[in-house]
């Protein structure tokens, strides 16, 4: 867990690790310690032994609301910064708050209800897969505050989104339901209960060959991010990676004997 008390991370003998975002009272608002705790979570996770998916949620009435503009007024999230400084690779301390969820080795579900506005949405939208409850509040709320989205989001919606439909979001800052996320391209599917869902998902890509979930999570990276011949040699890379070894014959034994894979953690 991390040493904050605001993230929780609880990770179960099947390696499906349930992270929560626990300030319930704020409904899970981003202020300074917010966001310092889902650093720590990412970078807990990416060393974590085990680890084979990963369920985000938030506790209370909320998955995320955005940022506690409490914290923002009162100078708490040190508003002069310069937010073109890099402290994460590519990326400031806002934007890695949504991107160390894709940057997680293993596949990350997020169980999204309640409000899911602005940072929020930008933080659901770096996880691999979003299950929305139907009536969940959600928006690009950043032009409501005269602010524009700067948490990952463009670099995280690109292909999931319509491009004229997220200008639309973008410019207007309505809110839509998590209904319409569905069709809009921002959720993947609605669920009356998204944390069992979530979790349902999460422990059925458990029981997957753990090397080649992590090589085909890799890979959508590299099918974001490259061109044709380099997506072609990181499929023949990652692929040489994980044919006939241990846990892929044993993916193969588990299928045939019709049994429950027994694979090495990786």
């Amino acid at each position: 867990m991390p040493s904050s008390d605001r993230v929780s991370i609880d990770l179960g003998d099947n390696g499906v690790a349930q992270v929560r975002f626990t300030r319930a009272d704020k409904m899970n608002a981003l202020d300074p310690a917010q966001f310092e705790a889902i650093l720590e979570a990412g970078e807990e996770l990416r060393s974590m032994k085990g680890l084979r998916s990963v369920v985000l949620s938030g506790d209370g009435r909320a998955f995320c609301a955005g940022l506690d503009l409490g914290s923002m007024t009162s100078g708490g999230s040190n508003p002069t910064a310069d937010l073109a400084t890099r402290t994460h690779g590519n990326a400031n301390r806002a934007q890695e708050a949504a991107m160390t969820w894709r940057k997680c080795p293993v596949p990350v579900i997020a169980a999204v209800h309640g409000v899911c506005f602005g940072g929020g949405l930008q933080i659901a939208s770096g996880a691999d897969i979003r299950i929305v409850h139907p009536a969940t509040r959600m928006a690009v709320m950043e032009m409501k505050w005269g602010l524009v989205p700067d948490m990952a989001g463009y670099a995280l919606w690109r292909g999931l989104v319509r491009d004229d439909v997220l200008r639309e979001l973008t410019y207007t800052n309505r809110e839509f339901t998590g209904a319409e996320a569905r069709e809009l391209g921002l959720a993947t599917e609605v669920s009356e209960d998204p944390l069992a869902r979530a979790t349902e998902l999460a422990t059925i890509i458990a029981n997957k060959n753990p090397e080649a979930i992590r090589g085909a999570k890799r890979l959508f990276h590299v099918m974001r991010e490259e061109g044709e011949d380099a997506i072609l040699m990181a499929e023949s890379v990652e692929q040489d990676g994980v044919i006939r070894k241990p846990n892929q014959v044993e993916a193969v034994m588990a299928e045939m004997q019709k049994r429950a894979p027994n694979f090495t953690d990786v």
